[in-house]
């Protein structure tokens, strides 16, 4: 039986000895983390999402973005 692919954000939180140690670690080591994970996770949501899905998620932000209310000219 093929061994499953290893979930990138598990070894890294592995290596650097969980939630806990976070805080014990350089603000370039926490940076370092927190992109590794973003990069992932954007690319694999955009993946996941459906067609339909993404359109939805980009009228919406579309209509929040050009929305004279939320520039606060109401």
């Amino acid at each position: 039986m093929p061994r499953a692919a290893k979930n990138p954000h598990a070894v890294a939180l592995g290596k650097i000895g969980g939630k806990v140690s976070m805080q014990n670690r350089t603000a370039e080591e926490r940076e370092e983390f927190a992109r590794m994970g973003g990069t992932v996770g954007g690319k694999r949501r955009a993946e996941v999402l459906s067609a339909k899905r993404r359109k939805e998620i980009a009228q919406k932000a579309a209509k929040a973005r050009w929305s004279t209310k939320a520039k606060g000219k109401a």
